[in-house]
């Protein structure tokens, strides 16, 4: 079996959460990338696109102390569709806000324990956002083939 770092994910908590959130995603027909920045400068840890052209965005927490250090997550609501928290399963659900949906998962796999509240996009926003998840996709699988190759990062506003 690959590493986590071997995949491009870090080998820590963290990084088994999206691992395993990731793999809970594909099973629902949600795929997508990592580290995704958005138009207002924040960065989602992942973010999807479902079989309708659905957007879902997760923000992980592998702590309590990464949970009450972040308030940033209103802002990720404005570019998709549904918001998850991803956790581990010995995180207080009670903390994951209510606006939210909550992911429990570790490095194999995940369940969905709570949907999100769903607030569709509007058509110029969906097409933005899923415009910048494709070319993201595309330069990284760029890179992946052609090792030492590196896209300018203004490329891809």
């Amino acid at each position: 079996m690959a590493e986590l770092a071997d995949i491009g994910i870090p080998d820590s908590r963290a990084g088994e959460i999206v691992r395993g959130t990731r793999r809970l995603l594909g099973g629902l027909g949600f795929f997508g990338v990592t580290e995704m920045s958005l138009a207002n400068n924040r960065r989602a840890d992942i973010a999807a696109v479902g079989p309708s052209g659905e957007i879902w965005m997760v923000e992980v927490k592998s702590s309590i102390a990464d949970f009450r250090s972040d308030s940033k997550w209103p802002e990720y609501m404005p570019f998709c569709d549904q918001l998850y928290f991803a956790v581990a399963s010995d995180f207080p659900q009670e903390l994951i806000p209510d606006e939210t949906g909550l992911i429990v998962a570790d490095a194999f796999g995940g369940a969905v324990i709570r949907d999100a509240p769903e607030d569709r996009l509007p058509a110029a926003r969906r097409k933005a956002v899923t415009l910048r998840m494709a070319r993201l996709a595309a330069m990284r699988l760029t890179q992946t083939a052609d090792i030492g190759w590196t896209a300018a990062p203004a490329l891809l506003t």
